[in-house]
């Protein structure tokens, strides 16, 4: 399997996509909106966004999700520990049951969902709460696959 672009150039712009087909980010955004509403930490979503566009190799969904934790407060220590949140002391019993949640939705095609990762993560979440986490989790999956594929770039800031 090829990983990376050969040319590091971008395929289409976000706001490209969104005139090609408005209906389809329009649903991504609406699910998403769901999700904020639904009253799950704003912070623990954005984890969760950030975990899967690392599985992924999503550099601007990355970017986008690691900027807005940050503004919610997030650390730059658990930001960085984040792809190893395994080995990290720093994640909270209900925070590692949505990254296992998260990494077990995204690598469906590894094994799907044991009983075991369910079963943690309806300790953790009541039904309502897992189902609008797993629609965050659909939907940055989604994201992802879309700028993957059209190689959106990541705004980074200068080097000073």
């Amino acid at each position: 399997m090829q990983q990376g672009n050969d040319d590091g150039q971008a395929r289409l712009e976000l706001g490209g996509f969104h005139k090609l087909a408005p209906g389809v980010t329009d649903s991504l955004r609406a699910i998403g909106g769901a999700v904020k509403r639904s009253g799950l930490d704003e912070r623990l979503v954005e984890l969760v966004k950030i975990r899967a566009s690392q599985i992924n190799g999503c550099a601007f969904c990355l970017q986008m999700h690691a900027t807005a934790a940050r503004k919610l407060g997030e650390t730059e220590d658990r930001l960085q520990l984040l792809c190893v949140w395994h080995e990290a002391p720093v994640f909270s019993a209900r925070e590692r049951a949505a990254l296992a949640w998260t990494e077990a939705l995204t690598r469906i095609t590894e094994g799907h969902v044991s009983q075991e990762v369910y079963d943690q993560a309806r300790t953790s979440f009541s039904e309502e709460e897992l189902a609008h986490l797993t629609g965050a989790i659909v939907t940055i999956n989604a994201w992802n696959r879309i700028a993957v594929a059209y190689r959106f770039t990541p705004e980074v800031r200068p080097q000073p």
